[in-house]
């Protein structure tokens, strides 16, 4: 067991290391490009878990970034009809109108936004949207301003692009939020564009009105392209809603490139349904990109989103008031921990757990150095899988998701305290 755990982790670091392949007897160099891009750590994680579990051995998984509820059944629903109606073929790379239809209706009722059909473009999921954008607007050397923590994937997918990743540093005291001073000191010449997540992924922060306002004033006054990553827009916990940048004035409507889908709020991780809004100009770019990679999203997963968006809204409600019950009593628990500390995050599912004070202590006589080895050291003595704050750019702190159980979490917790204990 000890051995698969730690061959599992050394395969992730090592990754990055093989530089060829042999043809014919003969050393080959692969891309350079793909050299630089790290594995992403919260799906090789999760995927372990799983294996394990499926293995028979007793491990909790807090990695997961999806609700562990099923898709709703009328979307389930319109995805069979639509199969019985044989709806299973190619659709236009940008995807069906009715979708677009439906994307137009909730932008507008939702985030008080007004696009035509062709300023929405539909893709493989809200990743592939921000993969289209990135190869866009980017050229070699533009640099891409992204505040730490970060979801994983920003960093890699603005590298992919030829583009270089600017990371504005951000403080647990002002809840990990970007601020004017802290851009200002990333800021250059060769900055273009800035990317905005609310609810954030990995923190659970959500911006308010006179946050938004301050960054769209910065973005311009140094002329910047905004990115606002709208995916976790439904799971809200506190008393204010929603306010998606773009919406604040015509500048920051004309300088944003939007970006939601239904992954997380309608349960559906693995339909692959993401969009963007933004000018229409951008989005015929993005579309061009994506007839070449992908060509269009998948025609079922289309039809039942359009279900998503249109229909029934009960089970978001439902999804929601369980993802409170179980934030509520994760964050309190894990505040009542020694030395683990948290803050209370506003939206999506993960709490960004502080372990500075128990790095440089030790396990069984082993120093623990940084995020990796405390979650390696977890996994292998309590059986439990957390995402090591390093994937996000925060050595000091492990991310747990929220997205399962409550007898997982108080489960999980008791583990994770036992285990803390002993440090």
């Amino acid at each position: 067991m000890k051995v698969i755990i730690q061959l599992f982790y050394l395969n992730l670091i090592n990754l990055k290391h093989k530089n060829n392949i042999c043809v014919g007897g003969k050393k080959m160099v692969l891309s350079i490009k793909a050299k630089q891009i790290s594995p992403s750590l919260t799906l090789d994680i999760t995927a372990k878990a799983k294996k394990m579990k499926a293995e028979g051995i007793d491990v909790i998984g807090f990695g997961a970034g999806e609700p562990d509820f099923n898709t709703p059944k009328n979307i389930q629903d319109a995805a069979i009809k639509a199969i019985q109606e044989g709806k299973t073929k190619y659709t236009a790379s940008s995807g069906i109108i009715e979708l677009k239809h439906a994307i137009i209706k909730k932008l507008k009722n939702d985030n008080n936004l007004t696009y035509i059909p062709s300023q929405i473009i539909v893709s493989n999921g809200a990743k592939q949207c921000l993969a289209n954008v990135f190869q866009t607007i980017l050229n070699p050397g533009d640099e891409v301003l992204i505040g730490v923590p970060y979801w994983v994937s920003y960093p890699e997918l603005v590298k992919l692009a030829d583009g270089e990743p600017v990371y504005v540093e951000t403080e647990e005291i002002h809840n990990f939020k970007l601020t004017i001073k802290n851009l200002n000191k990333a800021i250059t010449s060769k900055s273009k564009v800035l990317v905005l997540n609310s609810p954030n992924n990995p923190t659970g922060t959500v911006y308010s009105k006179e946050e938004l306002i301050e960054i769209a004033d910065f973005a311009k006054t140094n002329n910047l392209l905004i990115i606002s990553d709208e995916i976790y827009e439904k799971l809200l916990y506190g008393a204010n809603g929603h306010i998606s940048i773009a919406s604040l004035s015509e500048d920051a409507y004309n300088r944003t490139i939007v970006i939601n889908g239904v992954s997380k709020a309608y349960a559906m991780t693995g339909w692959r349904i993401g969009y963007a809004a933004g000018s229409a100009e951008l989005i015929a770019l993005m579309s061009n990109i994506q007839s070449h990679t992908t060509s269009n999203p998948n025609s079922i997963a289309q039809y039942a989103s359009v279900e998503a968006l249109n229909g029934n809204q009960d089970d978001v409600g439902i999804m929601v008031e369980q993802f409170k019950l179980r934030r509520d009593y994760m964050v309190e628990r894990i505040n009542s921990i020694n030395n683990l500390s948290c803050m209370k995050p506003e939206g999506a599912f993960y709490v960004m757990v502080n372990i500075s004070k128990v790095l440089n202590k030790s396990v069984d006589g082993k120093i623990i150095k940084d995020s990796l080895q405390f979650s390696d050291f977890l996994l292998k003595e309590e059986k439990i899988a957390v995402i090591p704050g390093i994937a996000f750019g925060a050595d000091n702190y492990i991310r747990l998701s929220y997205a399962t159980s409550m007898e997982n979490i108080k489960n999980g917790l008791d583990r994770i305290e036992r285990f803390v204990d002993n440090i």
